[in-house]
């Protein structure tokens, strides 16, 4: 990566400092600490998600180059996954303003999730092992012992729903990465949030669902039911994992969440710089 670097990052635009982590949370602390007008995460979700809680609500801008497992934030924007390609976006310098999502007041920028992805999401924090291919190996063991949870999910424009289900994915963003796109109508820029909710199905469905998932069709499946909306309020039977953004932890069972409006600067694709 710092051949790329090296190589590829316009010098006449840019004065790098390469900064590396030694412990979560550090990168938020760079990134908030920082005088830089660009920041750049090089790294995967986490990582990107700490950078940019670090600059939300501020001047500086979020810049991307994506190299983890899923890179959620970076292929909605359209950001390339090689390393080359991301910089010369960098390069190009093209800024926009994206929503930022909040729950329990703190931020987040792709989804966050309850049930199954957040169990998922914990197992796989935890595996040595990483890639599509593993997520997928926990994500079928986690499935042939998981339970359902009840969950009552209102929004201040009046919507209420009630009932159990597989997980519940608040979406900002349109997928939770390597574009599995569990709510392709998404916008970045909408000032508003997408709930995803999964009814109950059986092992034999879920092909069928996988493929909607990674053909952005989730939503036409019988099982998904979709709420629009800038305020919700979550509330599930039972504590357990959550995950902000795929990093995951444990949690209780009250959720408040909300977005704030074009309140985080990044660079993206001049593709992009009309609508996200």
């Amino acid at each position: 990566m710092l051949s790329a670097i090296g190589k590829h990052l316009d010098l006449s635009l840019y004065q790098p400092q390469i900064l590396f982590t030694s412990y979560a949370g550090e990168a938020f602390e760079m990134a908030r600490e920082s005088k830089a007008d660009v920041v750049v995460a090089v790294g995967g979700d986490g990582t990107v998600s700490e950078v940019a809680r670090g600059l939300a609500g501020t001047q500086k801008c979020l810049g991307i180059v994506p190299c983890g497992s899923g890179d959620g934030l970076a292929l909605h924007l359209g950001i390339s996954r090689i390393p080359a390609l991301a910089i010369k976006t960098l390069n190009k310098a093209c800024q926009t303003e994206i929503d930022v999502g909040r729950m329990n007041d703190l931020p987040f920028f792709c989804t966050v999730g309850f049930g199954l992805d957040a169990k998922v999401s914990m197992e796989f924090a935890r595996s040595t092992t990483r890639g599509l291919p593993k997520y997928v190996s926990l994500a079928w063991e986690e499935w042939k012992q998981h339970s359902l949870s009840e969950y009552r999910i209102s929004s201040d424009q009046g919507m209420l729903w009630e009932g159990k289900a597989v997980f519940v994915t608040v979406a900002n963003a349109n997928q939770w990465g390597n574009q599995a796109r569990i709510a392709p109508m998404a916008s970045l820029q909408d000032g508003l949030l997408d709930v995803v909710v999964v009814n109950p199905f059986s092992t034999l469905e879920i092909p069928d669902l996988a493929a909607r998932l990674m053909t952005g069709q989730a939503p036409t499946s019988k099982h998904f039911l979709h709420f629009t909306g800038n305020r919700f309020h979550i509330t599930r039977s039972g504590a357990g994992a959550v995950h902000y953004d795929g990093d995951p932890c444990e949690a209780g069972t009250e959720f408040d969440l909300d977005v704030q409006p074009q309140s985080l600067n990044v660079i993206v694709p001049r593709s992009k710089m009309k609508k996200i």
